[in-house]
Protein backbone atom coordinates (compact mmCIF):
# COMPACT_ATOMS: atom_id res chain seq x y z
CA UNK A 1 0.00 0.00 0.00
CA UNK A 2 1.36 3.27 -1.04
CA UNK A 3 1.73 6.37 1.39
CA UNK A 4 1.92 9.87 0.89
CA UNK A 5 5.40 11.37 1.28
CA UNK A 6 4.03 14.50 2.16
CA UNK A 7 4.13 14.49 5.98
CA UNK A 8 7.93 13.59 5.71
CA UNK A 9 8.61 15.73 3.20
CA UNK A 10 6.96 18.65 5.87
CA UNK A 11 8.86 16.75 8.54
CA UNK A 12 12.49 16.83 7.00
CA UNK A 13 12.11 20.41 5.72
CA UNK A 14 10.85 21.52 9.67
CA UNK A 15 14.01 19.45 10.52
CA UNK A 16 16.38 21.17 8.29
CA UNK A 17 15.02 24.90 9.12
CA UNK A 18 15.15 24.48 12.72
CA UNK A 19 18.92 23.02 12.41
CA UNK A 20 19.69 25.78 10.20
CA UNK A 21 18.39 28.39 12.86
CA UNK A 22 20.36 26.31 15.37
CA UNK A 23 23.11 26.32 13.76
CA UNK A 24 23.47 29.97 12.60
CA UNK A 25 22.36 31.01 16.64
CA UNK A 26 25.42 28.63 17.45
CA UNK A 27 23.22 26.56 19.27
CA UNK A 28 21.30 29.15 21.60
CA UNK A 29 18.12 28.05 21.17
CA UNK A 30 16.62 31.13 22.27
CA UNK A 31 18.82 33.28 20.06
CA UNK A 32 17.73 30.47 16.79
CA UNK A 33 14.01 31.19 17.69
CA UNK A 34 14.64 35.43 17.34
CA UNK A 35 16.13 34.77 14.25
CA UNK A 36 13.10 33.03 12.77
CA UNK A 37 10.49 35.09 13.70
CA UNK A 38 12.39 38.14 12.59
CA UNK A 39 12.78 36.18 9.02
CA UNK A 40 8.81 35.42 9.32
CA UNK A 41 8.18 39.23 10.25
CA UNK A 42 10.53 40.14 7.06
CA UNK A 43 9.20 37.67 4.61
CA UNK A 44 5.42 39.08 6.05
CA UNK A 45 5.99 42.56 5.18
CA UNK A 46 7.36 41.82 1.87
CA UNK A 47 4.96 40.12 0.95
CA UNK A 48 2.45 41.85 2.41
CA UNK A 49 4.02 44.96 0.41
CA UNK A 50 4.11 43.37 -3.29
CA UNK A 51 -0.10 42.34 -2.40
CA UNK A 52 -1.64 45.82 -3.41
CA UNK A 53 -0.35 46.90 -6.59
CA UNK A 54 -0.89 42.94 -7.17
CA UNK A 55 -4.31 42.76 -6.35
CA UNK A 56 -4.86 46.02 -8.81
CA UNK A 57 -3.74 44.01 -11.53
CA UNK A 58 -5.13 40.68 -10.75
CA UNK A 59 -8.47 42.30 -10.35
CA UNK A 60 -7.85 43.74 -14.05
CA UNK A 61 -6.74 40.32 -15.51
CA UNK A 62 -10.09 38.85 -13.15
CA UNK A 63 -12.45 40.77 -15.11
CA UNK A 64 -10.66 40.37 -18.14
CA UNK A 65 -10.82 36.38 -18.27
CA UNK A 66 -13.82 36.66 -17.04
CA UNK A 67 -15.10 38.59 -19.92
CA UNK A 68 -13.13 36.33 -22.37
CA UNK A 69 -15.19 33.36 -20.42
CA UNK A 70 -18.25 35.07 -20.86
CA UNK A 71 -18.10 35.80 -24.56
CA UNK A 72 -17.02 31.83 -25.39
CA UNK A 73 -19.76 30.70 -23.36
CA UNK A 74 -22.12 32.59 -24.93
CA UNK A 75 -20.75 31.55 -28.12
CA UNK A 76 -21.14 28.22 -27.30
CA UNK A 77 -24.64 28.39 -26.41
CA UNK A 78 -25.44 30.17 -29.79
CA UNK A 79 -23.77 27.48 -30.96
CA UNK A 80 -25.79 24.60 -29.14
CA UNK A 81 -28.98 26.36 -29.46
CA UNK A 82 -28.99 26.66 -33.27
CA UNK A 83 -27.77 22.96 -33.86
CA UNK A 84 -30.81 21.95 -31.62
CA UNK A 85 -33.18 23.84 -33.40
CA UNK A 86 -31.35 22.34 -36.43
CA UNK A 87 -32.23 18.79 -34.79
CA UNK A 88 -35.60 19.68 -33.77
CA UNK A 89 -36.57 20.33 -37.50
CA UNK A 90 -35.13 17.74 -39.18
CA UNK A 91 -36.87 15.59 -36.55
CA UNK A 92 -39.96 17.31 -37.40
CA UNK A 93 -39.98 17.03 -41.07
CA UNK A 94 -38.51 13.18 -40.27
CA UNK A 95 -41.80 12.21 -38.25
CA UNK A 96 -44.04 14.37 -41.48
CA UNK A 97 -42.34 11.83 -44.08
CA UNK A 98 -42.85 8.88 -41.60
CA UNK A 99 -46.36 9.74 -41.58
CA UNK A 100 -47.00 10.29 -45.08
CA UNK A 101 -45.30 7.15 -45.36
CA UNK A 102 -47.45 5.22 -42.73
CA UNK A 103 -50.48 7.11 -44.18
CA UNK A 104 -49.74 5.67 -47.63
CA UNK A 105 -49.55 2.00 -46.70
CA UNK A 106 -52.89 2.32 -44.76
CA UNK A 107 -54.53 3.65 -48.08
CA UNK A 108 -52.98 1.14 -50.41
CA UNK A 109 -54.13 -1.51 -47.80
CA UNK A 110 -57.97 0.16 -47.90
CA UNK A 111 -58.10 -0.05 -50.97
CA UNK A 112 -56.78 -3.79 -51.61
CA UNK A 113 -59.35 -4.28 -48.76
CA UNK A 114 -62.44 -2.89 -50.66
CA UNK A 115 -61.13 -4.15 -53.81
CA UNK A 116 -61.19 -8.02 -52.41
CA UNK A 117 -64.72 -7.43 -50.52
CA UNK A 118 -66.24 -5.98 -53.92
CA UNK A 119 -64.67 -9.28 -55.54
CA UNK A 120 -65.90 -11.10 -52.57
CA UNK A 121 -69.64 -9.70 -52.76
CA UNK A 122 -69.96 -10.02 -56.40
CA UNK A 123 -68.82 -14.28 -55.95
CA UNK A 124 -71.28 -14.57 -52.80
CA UNK A 125 -73.75 -12.67 -55.59
CA UNK A 126 -73.42 -15.32 -58.07
CA UNK A 127 -74.21 -17.95 -55.91
CA UNK A 128 -77.59 -16.39 -55.23
CA UNK A 129 -78.22 -15.51 -58.78
CA UNK A 130 -77.85 -11.83 -58.06
CA UNK A 131 -76.48 -9.55 -60.55
CA UNK A 132 -73.76 -7.18 -59.57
Amino acid sequence: MSRSKAPLAFGLAAAGGIGYYLYSAGGDPKVAQKKAEADAHRASAKFKSEIPGRGEQAKKDAEKYGAEAGAKFDSALGKTQAELQKAAQETEAYAKDAKAAALKKVDEFDRKVEADAAKAKSGISSWFGGGK
